[in-house]
């Protein structure tokens, strides 16, 4: 809770304000029913008709004076509300950039987008709410009690009997309705993968005919989530009618005590009115407490989730090694590396060694999970490494900071993503302040430009969300473009010419031969002939190096690049 704290210290000038606005709208909301009893004892009772309406003026511009600050404090709430929940939702944004793919996955993007939309929003009302009827009950309830007892002792100890008893019911209640809560954001969480899952992976359950089985499981978990809210509800369905009672005893209790004490000449009628209302107002904010503690649980809930992933420190990066320098020439160098993933039992990588030079291509090709896409998220740093160490310019990748270390790494991810909006957009994804000429050159390397300018709108084209409007060849290259115009010192192409044809893939390396001669090159790759040209080639076998050299020195030592190539490759190609 500390932590969202931090989030009200720039509006704590605000909070002061409110908290002001409130003190003022209960002091004059208590004044009222002091004015009521003077009006009953001095005015009618006295049959003096002037000091009613001058005691009835002075309520009246009293009650629109509390109902103006109220607003007030209302507007005043709802700006530090809305505030906070910007800044809570840029804290999670800016948190979930600084994990590693392992922190990512420890919570999971569902529940990700449920606490950065749902809990966030459960904290800003409930905020609201707490402000608004929780905390001025204090106020009213000791102001309220302190004005009962100057009118009549007994009457006072019967109000507050029956504040403790509200109390006492509600804290017992609570100690049921918060483990409830729980389960109800796990189950929101539920309902979001399962949601997400059904829209994400809708042409797979239409492929294999599962529409019925997928409509079943997500309606179970509708059904779990909304018999959990239900008896959630149920609870506070007693509470309210409970507290309702209360109330109404209270105020009858009052009625008979103070009518007893006015048939003794002991009061006056106008101060059992004062009491009954001085009771109803302090009452009522109680009930409201009740109609708040609906939100206080789930907004705890929703609290603790939410630290949670502010309080997550990112993965350690583990010991570092240092070196004088680095190979000279070397632009990427690994070293005995050895990684697996967070709860595995077996490594993925072991002992890699390489190095990839400057102005030269290095390829990785092995068979299916050799671990060859492991080796390009290591570079990028999603993951940290067990053992080794992996320099760039003979520097601990480990000792960058993040945004440094990226900067120098243009990377083509294997499922080519792109974001809603327009191709220049996306493209400038890769460089910021890229020009229409930079955008054009780095799409004809990319080998779609001709596909750009055949387009109505050119760069300013829309692309929807994922690039869904492009085929599986058009995102590629767009993706490749994106890497292209960023002209960084590593390009990493982790099998990104997959969904290019044969013809359309050589025309691309060759023209990226040329864009690239400053750079290192880092291809990951299925296809034999996406890396015949490399000036090194490593092939992966279940996590290790079992061969390094040319396409033409792999050929004559290395049997799995051997069978790899017969089982692409034709003999004329081969030969």
């Amino acid at each position: 809770m500390k932590k969202l704290l931090y989030f009200l210290q720039p509006y704590k000038n605000k909070l002061l304000l409110m908290i002001g606005l409130l003190f003022i709208q209960v002091m004059g909301t208590l004044y009222i029913p002091t004015l009521t009893a003077d009006i009953v004892n001095n005015g009618i009772v006295a049959g003096d008709l002037e000091h009613v309406w001058k005691t009835g003026g002075i309520m009246l511009l009293t009650a629109v004076a509390t109902a103006a600050f109220s607003i007030l404090g209302t507007y005043t709430s709802t700006a530090i509300s809305t505030s906070m929940g910007k800044d809570i939702r840029g804290a999670l944004f800016r948190k979930a950039q600084e994990f590693s793919i392992n922190d990512f996955n420890r919570f999971g993007a569902a529940s990700l987008i449920t606490r950065s939309t749902s809990d966030v929003t459960q904290i800003q009302v409930a905020f609201s709410i707490i402000v608004e009827m929780l905390l001025p009950a204090p106020f009213m309830t000791i102001a309220g009690l302190i004005l009962a007892f100057s009118k009549n002792r007994l009457l006072a100890f019967t109000i507050l009997g029956f504040m403790l008893a509200i109390i006492a019911f509600v804290i017992i209640m609570g100690k049921k309705v918060i483990p409830i809560y729980d389960r109800l954001q796990k189950l929101l969480d539920k309902i979001n993968r399962t949601v997400r899952e059904s829209i994400i992976g809708v042409r797979v359950i239409r492929a294999f005919n599962r529409t019925g089985y997928e409509k079943k499981r997500t309606d179970q978990t509708f059904h779990e989530y909304a018999d959990t809210a239900i008896k959630a509800n149920k609870i506070f369905a007693v509470m309210v009618p409970f507290v309702m009672v209360i109330m109404n005893i209270c105020t009858l209790m009052i009625i008979w005590i103070g009518g007893r004490h006015v048939a003794k000449g002991g009061m006056e009628i106008g101060d059992i009115m004062a009491i009954i209302e001085y009771a109803m107002l302090t009452l009522m904010y109680l009930l409201m407490g009740v109609a708040v503690f609906i939100f206080i649980p789930r907004a705890q809930i929703c609290a603790n989730r939410i630290n949670a992933v502010l309080e997550t420190e990112p993965e350690p990066a583990g010991t570092i090694q240092r070196f004088a320098k680095g190979n000279p020439g070397a632009i990427v160098e690994f070293r005995n590396v050895t990684f697996r993933y967070a709860g595995a039992e077996e490594v993925v990588l072991k002992e890699i060694d390489f190095t990839v030079e400057k102005g030269k291509t290095t390829a990785i090709i092995g068979s299916t999970g050799s671990g060859k896409s492991t080796i390009a998220s290591l570079l990028m740093r999603f993951y940290d490494f067990e053992k080794g160490n992996i320099l760039i310019d003979g520097k601990d990748v480990r000792e960058y900071p993040q945004e440094e270390l990226r900067d120098k790494i243009g990377y083509v991810p294997q499922n080519a993503f792109l974001f809603s909006g327009t191709i220049a957009d996306n493209l400038r994804h890769g460089k910021k302040d890229a020009t229409e000429k930079d955008m054009h050159h780095a799409a004809k390397i990319a080998q779609i430009d001709d596909f750009i300018t055949s387009m109505e709108k050119g760069l300013d084209s829309q692309v929807s969300q994922g690039g869904s409007n492009f085929s599986g060849g058009q995102r590629q290259r767009l993706s490749i473009a994106r890497a292209i115009i960023r002209k960084p010192d590593i390009y990493i192409f982790d099998d990104s010419f997959s969904a290019l044809d044969f013809k359309t893939d050589a025309r691309l390396r060759k023209a990226l031969k040329q864009e690239v001669a400053d750079s290192a090159v880092i291809i990951v790759a299925q296809r034999i002939s996406t890396i015949l040209d490399a000036d090194q080639i490593i092939v992966l076998d279940e996590g290790r190096i079992v061969g390094k050299g040319t396409h033409k020195e792999l050929l004559e030592d290395c049997p799995v690049y051997q069978q790899i190539a017969w089982s692409q490759l034709s003999e004329e190609e081969l030969a």
